[in-house]
């Protein structure tokens, strides 16, 4: 299978877009208070460094979330080690060729990504985020409001990557 690397570097956008939204005009105020910060406390940081690296993060997330929104993805790593498979010859590779002309285009649509990029978000993120903020003891609206963002973060990126990865 080949990765297109433009749709993970337009999918790696998602993040900051939602996050303007998300931590803006939408929660900024919840978000703000539960952090304990003020506008004043937010002056100062070196916000294109910021930016940066949280695109190259928002470029893994896209990348790390092929194998739950793309199916076939699990078709190609069980064939891949087989083989003649990265030769492009014998049985496993046959068969692999096979399935993608067949199945190829199963289940690759926004809609189908966005489910398992929202299922994700909701069964792998929320825990994360839930498990630190206890510790932290942070609130459970602290919780809500960053766990919601991941949801929908991750929903659109996996819609985003399975239509057109």
């Amino acid at each position: 299978m080949k990765i297109n690397f433009l749709i993970c570097a337009i999918a790696a956008l998602v993040p900051l877009i939602t996050g303007f939204i998300w931590y803006g005009p939408l929660f900024k105020n919840a978000w703000m208070k539960e952090m304990n910060f003020t506008e004043e406390s937010l002056k100062g940081a070196n916000m294109p460094v910021i930016f940066l690296v949280s695109y190259v993060l928002g470029f893994m997330i896209a990348l790390g979330l092929l194998p739950a929104v793309v199916h076939q993805m699990g078709i190609f790593s069980t064939l891949a080690g087989e083989p003649g498979f990265s030769d492009q010859t014998g049985e496993a590779f046959t068969t692999f060729s096979s399935l993608m002309e067949t199945y190829g285009d199963r289940f690759r649509t926004f809609k189908h990504g966005v489910l398992h990029g929202g299922l994700t978000g909701f069964f792998i993120a929320t825990p994360i985020l839930a498990i630190q903020a206890m510790f932290e003891r942070k609130s459970f609206k602290y919780i809500a409001i960053n766990a919601g963002y991941w949801i929908i973060t991750l929903a659109i990126m996996g819609g985003i990557v399975c239509q057109w990865i």
